[in-house]
């Protein structure tokens, strides 16, 4: 059995419940957050974070990890948690920072954002396996999103948004296959960043994008010594959120 596979089958032995929800609520914590990040492994596009608060009075069942869950029925959950839920928000993270600060400290920046969106704000976090660097109080949980309802809702939230961003990249770069393997290390992706190299938005850290034998493809506008695109002091980090 693949590494990836016994992954599988031990996180579907897990139970996700609202137990760390209930203990941060018995303290007092009345807005309790769930902060999950999908795409760390993928080789093309942001990786893209989602924080979500729960209403304690509306349950939604079958929360679960993202990955364990058919893409139709992710889109389904989704639309109830978002529909349900006190308040979300979706950050992501660009391939150029990704290479610039390393896909961990990218994924935690992401997360940041996400949180930093939530309206009302959250007053607690539940945080898949990591810390992130803010005063809220916090709790990192190892494979948090098979075991707390709220990061897995964070988690399929994520997932959706990013599966439709990298979806609609497809077009623009058709050879990858993008609207069917997301920008993961599929054999079809291999295969293409041999043939045609990576494109601007593939990240260049990762070793099956920087040892392509074909340099990376250069979009037109950034030859044009007349475009007003300029780099910016800022993160690009782009949010979306609603309270």
């Amino acid at each position: 059995m693949s590494p990836s596979a016994a992954k599988l089958r031990f996180l579907k032995k897990l139970r996700c419940t609202l137990n760390f929800e209930k203990r941060a609520w018995a303290e007092g914590a009345e807005h309790v957050a769930g902060v999950d990040e999908v795409g760390r492994g993928s080789l093309f596009g942001p990786v893209v974070a989602a924080a979500v608060i729960l209403d304690p009075a509306y349950r939604i069942r079958d929360l679960r990890d993202s990955k364990l869950i058919p893409a139709e029925r992710r889109e389904e959950l989704a639309l109830r948690i978002l529909e349900h839920c006190i308040a979300w928000a979706v950050a992501a993270v660009d391939s150029a920072r990704i290479d610039q600060i390393n896909i961990y400290q990218a994924s935690r920046l992401a997360m940041l954002h996400a949180v930093e969106q939530l309206a009302p704000a959250a007053s607690y976090l539940l945080v898949d396996a990591v810390r992130l660097d803010c005063d809220l109080p916090q709790q990192a949980i190892i494979h948090g999103d098979a075991l707390s309802a709220s990061i897995a809702a964070a988690s399929i939230v994520a997932k959706v948004e990013r599966d439709r961003m990298i979806s609609a990249w497809d077009p623009v770069f058709p050879v990858y296959g993008l609207a069917s393997n997301k920008g993961y290390c599929t054999p079809h992706h291999l295969a293409a960043l041999r043939e045609h190299g990576p494109s601007p938005l593939h990240r260049q850290s990762f070793s099956p994008v920087w040892s392509a034998p074909i340099p990376q493809e250069v979009l037109g506008f950034m030859l044009d010594p007349t475009s007003e695109v300029t780099p910016s002091d800022e993160e690009p980090v782009a949010a979306i959120s609603e309270g």
